[in-house]
């Protein structure tokens, strides 16, 4: 089909950067692309018959470094983690 209609993962490396052209960096279509994200992990991991833990387990541990990242610098202060 046309470039602009394939997924990322199906896009050539030659035909990254046309690709990127080809998308919508306004609000609406990286809301779109979020959404779509969204819904295609849901669909792989959350909504399946017969599910793992896999699903539930990245978001928890996606959540884990987020949030670290958020409070690195607390943690790098505090004083618990200083060699004496």
């Amino acid at each position: 089909g046309p470039l602009a209609d394939r997924p990322l993962l199906e896009v050539r490396l030659g035909e990254l950067h046309t690709w990127i052209g080809t998308c919508s960096f306004s609000a609406q279509g990286l809301l779109g692309a979020v959404q779509r994200a969204w819904g295609s992990y849901c669909a792989k991991y959350i909504h399946v018959k017969q599910g793992g833990p896999a699903g539930i387990s990245m978001l928890l541990a996606g959540y884990c470094l987020l949030s670290y990242g958020w409070n690195y610098q607390h943690f790098s202060k505090a004083s618990c983690f200083r060699n004496s």
